[in-house]
């Protein structure tokens, strides 16, 4: 029987040092926080975080492994207004690699749908543009991006069921529906389990197929 339901410890367990996460949610919305605690007490360091953004408040969420010295880089769209963030990178004790937000989503989303690489007129004539390679078509100038895959992606939906399908709430679908396509190991936290079914068909947003492990937030969990 298919049962991805699990404790956040069994599902972090063989996360490298070195890995590269992608942690979805858009500032405070949709961000796994519960998995990013326990990926703090599972230990891995050295590693890629991707993120819309660099978080804010040191109690919570990506700063905390920042303050750890867990994150050796960051691919970001917003670093700014993350205190902990700004005091590693002035100093250089972080990476940075800032990438427009629509590009950062379509990278994304090209590594799920396996497509390598794509060309977009954002950043072209900017230092976005040092090393890539510059196409024309149709008269126009565009850029080379490459696909953004991960190791792992930490993603939070609203309920999901014992096959890992996924639907979202509201805003908080964000980038978590691309990210859990773009890792070879996604992890999800709900705030329900559901019975199989529980999900309408025309809801799942993240079908089971992209998801190893489901972790509830709340603890409760309806067998089906």
């Amino acid at each position: 029987m298919i049962d991805k339901r699990c404790h956040v410890a069994e599902a972090l367990k063989d996360v490298s040092d070195g890995a590269t996460v992608m942690i979805g949610g858009f500032g405070a919305v949709g961000q796994p926080d519960f998995l990013i605690d326990g990926l703090v007490e599972q230990g891995a360091r050295d590693l890629v975080v991707v993120a819309n953004n660099a978080g804010w408040s040191r109690e919570t969420g990506i700063p905390r492994l920042f303050d750890l010295g867990r994150v050796r880089k960051i691919v970001c769209s917003f670093p700014k207004n993350s205190p902990a963030f700004d005091d590693l990178f002035r100093v250089g004790k972080i990476e940075l690699e800032i990438v427009p937000q629509g590009t950062l989503a379509e990278r994304i989303r090209a590594a799920g749908a396996g497509v390598p690489a794509f060309f977009t007129a954002t950043g072209v004539g900017t230092q976005m543009a040092a090393g890539k390679e510059v196409r024309e078509f149709g008269g126009k100038t565009y850029l080379m991006e490459e696909a953004l895959h991960a190791d792992l992606a930490l993603v939070e939906a609203w309920c999901g069921d014992r096959w890992g399908n996924l639907s979202y709430r509201g805003s908080g679908r964000n980038f978590n529906p691309i990210m859990a396509m773009a890792a070879r190991l996604t992890v999800a936290q709900v705030h329900e389990t559901v019975d199989l079914g529980g999900i309408a068909p025309d809801e799942v947003v993240t079908p089971g197929l992209f998801v190893n492990h489901v972790v509830d937030i709340n603890g409760v969990a309806r067998h089906g």
